[in-house]
């Protein structure tokens, strides 16, 4: 599982992931999020309305489920126990309000949190992106602050990695799968 504020590479960082280990599969999240520039629903999301996925809670059919910034995100829990009981990897990227339930739902499960070498850094990736207004860019931005020191202090997390060069990122998340899965 990766976590961690917006603009820090944590879908670059799953990407690269699910590239290298070969038995990894992406767990496709559900969000009420409008789509995204050229995003294509059931690949990064699987976008439903507020209805569907209050249903989904109800039946308690999400393995996580947060509410950030007004939109709603949650991980299916079917593909998930599907795929870890065929011995696979499950590569989730999910925020801090998730990653929190995943660590007491899930307590064996490798939790990684991605940081932003500085914030001037993350404020021009999120810039950069253009894909969002200056305002949401501003609230990413304000929330970053929090998520960052809720998974300092939470407990839920067992890594920390500042993202400032991909490749070494992702080389470090490879040694940290390596060595958890070596002694489970």
């Amino acid at each position: 599982m990766v976590s961690g504020p917006s603009g820090t590479g944590k879908t670059s960082i799953c990407d690269e992931l699910l590239r290298r280990i070969p038995n990894s599969r992406w767990s496709v999240s559900v969000t009420t999020r409008p789509i995204r520039g050229h995003e294509i629903d059931g690949e990064a999301y699987h976008f439903i309305t507020r209805e569907e996925f209050d249903r989904m809670v109800a039946r308690d059919e999400l393995l996580e489920h947060a509410e950030y910034l007004g939109q709603c995100y949650g991980t299916p829990r079917e593909l998930v126990d599907k795929t870890v009981a065929a011995g696979e990897i499950v590569i989730m990227e999910i925020d801090v309000q998730g990653g929190a339930q995943v660590a007491q739902r899930v307590p064996d499960s490798i939790r990684v949190f991605i940081l932003p070498p500085t914030m001037d850094t993350l404020q021009a990736r999120l810039e950069g992106r253009q894909t969002e207004s200056e305002a949401l860019q501003r609230k990413r931005l304000a929330e970053a602050d929090g998520e960052i020191g809720f998974a300092i202090n939470s407990g839920y997390y067992q890594y920390f990695i500042t993202n400032d060069i991909l490749k070494d990122s992702v080389n470090r998340i490879m040694e940290i799968i390596e060595q958890e899965t070596k002694t489970t």
